[in-house]
């Protein structure tokens, strides 16, 4: 599942980043979801949002394949009775891995992604899983200041990395301030990654 689009998967920003990115547009309403499992009825909202966001979107299957797995979970951002957002993420045994996170553009910088972020970082503990990573395609601009805004750092880039395009992509990542382990994600120079490579 790793291949086909994975982690890239925003297509919002929060207000701050509206600011930096934009300056003509108007801060929108900050919208307060609910934030809870995935369950089968989600699935139509879900495709309506990842096919809104993204070019390369993921089909009904790739979500079922990934959700089939025992270590994979799906959580939704629910607005009254409407799935405005959703993500995908991988439990491993010291990390969480986002496949895939999006906001329906009708719903973008309003704090719906924020909310989804705090939600994920919640849930590690310095006693089991310190981290989250992520995959973050290089024109993914967008995606890329979004996580940073919430802590992230971008560790390593991944050559030819999506099958789609063989774009590159952004291994990101953040890490719980009491995590001191230097042996998990190691920070690679960009340049010295490709002299490596080429």
């Amino acid at each position: 599942m790793a291949n086909l689009h994975v982690g890239t998967m925003v297509c919002h920003a929060n207000g701050q980043e509206e600011f930096l990115m934009s300056g003509n547009k108007t801060e929108k309403e900050q919208v307060k979801v609910h934030i809870r499992w995935m369950i089968r009825r989600d699935m139509q909202e879900v495709l309506q949002a990842e096919q809104q966001c993204f070019p390369q979107s993921w089909t009904e299957e790739d979500f079922l394949r990934c959700l089939r797995q025992r270590n994979c979970i799906g959580m939704v951002a629910e607005a009254g009775d409407k799935v405005i957002g959703f993500m995908i993420y991988e439990l491993h045994k010291n990390k969480l891995h986002i496949l895939n996170f999006a906001v329906h553009p009708d719903y973008q910088r309003s704090g719906v992604g924020l909310q989804m972020a705090v939600k994920l970082i919640g849930k590690l503990s310095s006693h089991r899983r310190t981290r989250i990573t992520l995959e973050v395609r290089e024109t993914n601009l967008s995606g890329q200041v979004f996580f940073r805004n919430q802590g992230f750092k971008a560790i390593r880039v991944l050559r030819s990395f999506y099958d789609d395009s063989n774009e590159d992509a952004y291994l990101m990542q953040y890490k719980l301030p009491s995590d001191t382990d230097e042996d998990f994600e190691e920070t690679i120079n960009r340049i010295a990654q490709y002299e490596e490579n080429a």
